[in-house]
């Protein structure tokens, strides 16, 4: 677990924290924390979400639950059972990314779940919607999906589709937050410095392994690599170590899986401050049981 915490903040947070205070929630103000969770893979991932998602949001007195599901039933994609999961386990807002489409059932409701999200730069036409606008007391959270190229099925520019959505949303929303999913880590550390001070995080997701650079930037965005894997710990990204091996040694088509067994849960919280919308800091977790 890291934390990182911006520089014009500390000196006020660390003091209320040394009196055993909730810096949340006292004289300096409100401050907004929002957790983002790792791609949740499988049953045994949706499992392990709601298992600790109750427990951390109650102990980091986490305000909003974003989380990456697009691998919610059985390591591909959506179905209603798996996206009620996740609400049911925490979830507020719910990401996804190029597996979206993988199970035909998302289609039956995707254009109704209002927080549920596919990446924005698909072709126009696009079934779903790339952002949304989550309410939380007097703030409106702007959570928005984009998919990287490098490395990934064609998609429009995520640079320019992002450009065109700021400014949109820009006299809606109070706080913004990117799920960029995406394969290299060159894409999503571009990505980060691009919209560095123009968004309150850009958080990584895709590659199921959580990465320790997080950090604040410069302008104050706070930025990880990748938010890592929800889901089974003793595998390959999620998958049967005996399935991966025997792809890897024979070179032939083999059938896929979730493992099962202990998990992961990979997260992490960010936290805002409600008077200026300025990220004061962000806190990675990791869990196993």
């Amino acid at each position: 677990m890291s934390f990182v915490e911006g520089a014009w903040v500390r000196e006020r947070v660390h003091k209320i924290r040394a009196r055993g205070e909730d810096p949340g929630r006292t004289r300096g103000g409100y401050v907004l924390r929002v957790m983002l969770v790792g791609d949740v893979c499988g049953r045994a991932g949706r499992e392990a979400f709601g298992r600790f998602t109750p427990g951390i949001r109650k102990e980091k007195a986490v305000d909003i639950v974003i989380v990456n599901g697009e691998n919610s039933a059985g390591g591909k994609g959506f179905t209603r059972k798996s996206l009620d999961a996740l609400y049911h386990g925490g979830a507020d807002v719910v990401t996804s990314g190029n597996h979206v489409w993988d199970k035909k059932d998302v289609l039956e409701f995707i254009d109704d779940e209002p927080f549920l999200i596919r990446p924005a730069n698909y072709p126009d036409g696009a079934p779903g919607k790339g952002y949304c606008i989550y309410p939380h007391r007097a703030k409106n959270i702007a959570v928005i999906n984009m998919s990287g190229r490098v490395f990934m099925p064609d998609m429009d520019c995520p640079f320019q589709k992002i450009e065109g959505i700021l400014r949109e949303i820009r006299d809606e929303a109070d706080v913004i937050f990117l799920d960029f999913h995406a394969e290299a880590t060159s894409e999503k550390a571009a990505m980060g410095w691009y919209l560095d001070g123009r968004v309150n995080a850009v958080v990584g997701t895709h590659t199921h392994v959580q990465t320790a650079d997080e950090r604040l930037l410069p302008g104050g965005t706070a930025y990880i690599t990748d938010l890592g894997m929800t889901g089974p710990w003793d595998s390959v990204l999620g998958v049967r170590v005996d399935r991966v091996l025997e792809k890897f040694t024979t070179c032939r088509p083999v059938r896929f899986e979730v493992a099962e067994g202990p998990v992961v849960y990979s997260a992490v919280i960010v936290e805002v401050d409600d008077a200026t919308n300025r990220t004061l800091s962000i806190e990675r977790i990791m869990k196993k049981g």
